[in-house]
């Protein structure tokens, strides 16, 4: 099964998505970690990519669809994976669609800005591993320490209050209208976040994959 997952930064479609490979047993394909990988490498293409990701705006699509052109391609991928975070505008979801490429199946999980940018300003992520830790929800065991690999805890560029607001008008301006898109393929199942824990949520996305 070949599923998209999309939803504002901060939804948390990316738990979903690890939960939906679990139990598919099919690849999560975040383009955010990709890209953010290349960033660490110090690639000319990760210099390029620097100055977007930290003012909160779009990678331009020629960048994220050769990223996922090749990704698609590997040999993991030959039994389903879910995208998570592409496509994010309609000239990439099209460009998807000139590719070939059959999706079967996708979910939006939609969420209040309000509840978002809460979620994302007390977000930290491990620079190491990369795990995610939140002040509120999901406390590490020793403050600024990674539980799993003992690496320090740091808040993102992109996780900045004013840097999340930016990042949700584009959103709203560039991703949202995927949902019509998607809804006129007869494809699209729209699952309200608000309110709900990460359990509850995950339950909710899987039903939806099983109708």
């Amino acid at each position: 099964m070949n599923i998209i997952l999309f939803g504002a930064p901060g939804s948390g479609k990316g738990t979903q998505a690890e939960a939906i490979s679990d139990r598919k047993l099919i690849p999560a394909i975040s383009t955010g970690n990709i890209i953010r990988d290349a960033l660490k490498s110090g690639s000319e293409v990760g210099l390029q990519l620097k100055g977007y990701m930290a003012s909160g705006g779009l990678v331009p699509d020629e960048f994220v669809i050769e990223i996922i052109k090749g990704r698609i391609a590997e040999d993991d991928c030959k039994n389903g994976f879910i995208l998570d975070g592409f496509p994010r505008t309609i000239p990439q979801a099209e460009a998807l669609d000139r590719m070939g490429v059959r999706i079967d199946k996708v979910i939006e999980i939609d969420v209040s800005d309000a509840i978002i940018i809460d979620r994302m300003s007390g977000r930290r992520v491990c620079e190491t591993c990369g795990s995610s830790y939140h002040l509120e929800n999901k406390r590490p065991h020793e403050d600024g320490i990674c539980d799993k690999c003992h690496g320090t805890l740091v808040q993102r560029e992109d996780d900045h209050p004013d840097t999340v607001r930016n990042r949700l008008r584009i959103y709203h301006e560039q991703t949202k209208p995927l949902e019509e898109y998607y809804r006129q393929q007869g494809k699209l199942t729209v699952i309200n976040g608000d309110g709900k824990s990460i359990d509850e949520t995950i339950g909710l996305v899987l039903s939806a994959l099983e109708a």
